[in-house]
C-alpha cells in the first residue's frame, strides 16, 4: 500500500474502533490490513462522493452484530431483531464514515457522505473492476470482529 492509502485506511480504522467503543464498550484494535471479499451477515454501505469517490463497506458477522446491537442499545441480545441490526450497522458506518472524514481533515482526501443503508445475507462478495483502489482492514477483540472495506 502507498502512503495515501494507509492515511485512508487508518483514518477509517481509527473512526470504526472509535464508534465501537463509544458505542458498545468493546475494545477493538486492527487485526489485519487485508480481509476477503466474502461477507456473511449484514454489511453497512455508504458513497463517499469527491475527486476520489468510493465505496465504504462495514461488515459483521450476524452473531457479532447481535452482541453489539445489544450493547448499544442496552437490549438482550435475544430481543435484538433484524431491523435492529440493520439500523446499528447503518449508524455504525455514519459514524465511522463523519470521524474518518474528519481525521483525514480535507487536503487531498474531501468527500460528501450518502445516506447509510444496509444488507444481510449469506456469502455475500463485493467485486471491483481491475485498477480500482481497495483498501481493507480487520478490527476486533479475540470473540468478535467487523471488515472495513473501502473501494475507490
Amino acid at each position: 500500500m502507498n502512503n495515501g492509502a494507509d492515511k485512508i485506511g487508518d483514518a477509517f480504522a481509527d473512526s470504526l474502533i472509535e464508534v465501537i467503543m463509544g458505542t458498545s464498550g468493546f475494545f477493538f484494535e486492527v487485526l489485519s490490513s487485508e480481509s476477503d471479499s466474502d461477507f456473511d451477515g449484514t454489511i453497512g454501505l455508504m458513497r463517499l462522493e469527491g475527486e476520489k469517490s468510493g465505496m465504504l463497506f462495514v461488515s459483521a458477522e450476524k452473531t457479532d452484530m447481535k452482541v453489539l446491537c445489544s450493547f448499544m442499545a442496552g437490549v438482550a441480545q435475544d430481543e435484538v431483531t433484524e431491523d435492529d441490526i440493520r439500523d446499528a450497522m447503518c449508524e455504525i458506518v455514519n459514524m465511522t464514515a463523519g470521524g474518518a472524514k474528519l481525521r483525514l481533515g480535507g487536503g487531498d482526501y474531501i468527500f460528501s457522505l450518502s445516506p447509510p443503508f444496509a444488507i444481510s445475507g449469506e456469502n455475500m462478495s463485493v467485486s471491483a473492476k481491475k485498477r480500482t483502489r481497495v483498501i481493507s482492514r480487520t478490527v476486533g477483540d479475540v470473540d468478535m470482529s467487523v471488515k472495513l472495506k473501502i473501494i475507490y
